[in-house]
């Protein structure tokens, strides 16, 4: 009886993904789809291939899909927490939109609640499965963020440095930067490069510069900013100024490294008291069930339970909080 409800659960919980992933996938496809459409139909008069019927046809089915996305955006958009949301996953450079992201989210919230009722028959523990698959979807973007984010810090300062040899052999600040999207390290080169483009294409420098930081959303890359628009503004030797910046960057890099260091042992000890309780709770079921279950089955045990998640939540906040040292 237990393998054939393990085995439906793990059924449901496919299929409810999978079906997900399909309508996720199948809706960027076609949004993609649709824009590159939607741009050859404006091309097509200025290259002199217009086809009346056929581009007519074309835009009433663009219209229609233009309909839908403002539906879904007008939707995603009365969201708690969808400005945060977008921001990380254009930080973290993520390919899917706002409304597939959130789409998967509940996909996978009800997967895995729907696989855990089946299974398990408890609401509650439902719930909290439900919870669980909703926040995959962003702590698996947070993931990819911060690693990009770490990629950055460290590319970085090189990046000055490629800079301020192209300044210190003769070529101006927008060359300078050219070479740094062409020939810097690939995550920093990335952003360079979608500066230089937007200056060459009729964005002032500054705008350019700002939509960088705005993108990033990193203090190194705010100081390089200001002190590279002060300096347009003000006078001065720019290679010089790039050069400490690059080693004030640097330092903060080995600092923070050091303090990585330093606050090992607090972090593997956050880890291991956050993982105790579940694998002595896991342990305990897989010995004694009958006497672990009672905590799901009456209502002192759900509020013990309860009482317990909040205090591991906030034991674990407060030991992140004494270990994340900022500089």
């Amino acid at each position: 009886m237990n393998l054939s409800a393990g085995v439906t659960a793990f059924l449901v919980f496919c299929a409810v993904v999978f079906g997900t992933f399909a309508i996720v996938l199948t809706w960027e496809v076609l949004r993609d789809w649709m824009r590159r459409r939607e741009v050859a139909r404006r091309l097509r008069p200025m290259l002199g291939t217009s086809d009346g019927t056929q581009d007519l046809q074309s835009h009433d089915l663009i219209r229609q899909f233009e309909a839908t996305e403002s539906f879904l955006s007008a939707l995603t958009d009365s969201l708690p927490g969808v400005d945060r949301t977008r921001r990380l996953l254009i930080e973290a450079r993520s390919a899917w939109s706002v409304e597939s992201f959130f789409l998967l989210s509940v996909g996978l919230g009800f997967g895995l609640g729907a696989a855990t009722l089946v299974l398990t028959g408890v609401m509650p523990a439902s719930v909290i499965a439900a919870a669980i698959g909703v926040a995959i979807p962003y702590f698996m973007v947070l993931r990819q963020r911060d690693g990009r984010v770490s990629r950055f810090e460290e590319e970085f300062p090189e990046s000055i440095d490629l800079l301020t040899r192209a300044i210190r052999a003769g070529h101006p600040l927008s060359s300078g930067m050219r070479m740094v999207a062409e020939e810097g390290p690939p995550t920093v080169a990335e952003e360079f490069r979608k500066s230089f483009e937007e200056q060459r294409f009729g964005l002032p420098f500054q705008d350019a510069l700002l939509g960088m930081v705005d993108r990033t959303n990193l203090v190194d890359v705010r100081i390089f900013a200001i002190a590279v628009l002060i300096q347009r503004e003000v006078g001065g030797n720019l290679a010089e100024i790039l050069e400490n910046l690059a080693d004030t960057i640097r330092g903060r890099f080995y600092i923070r490294r050091q303090l990585r260091v330093y606050t090992a042992q607090g972090r593997l000890s956050g880890y291991a008291l956050a993982a105790l309780p579940v694998v002595v709770g896991l342990l305990f079921f897989l010995i004694q069930p009958e006497h672990i279950g009672l905590l799901f089955t009456t209502t002192i045990g759900w509020f013990m339970v309860g009482v317990a998640v909040v205090l591991q939540v906030l034991g674990v906040l407060w030991i992140r909080s004494i270990i994340n040292i900022e500089i």
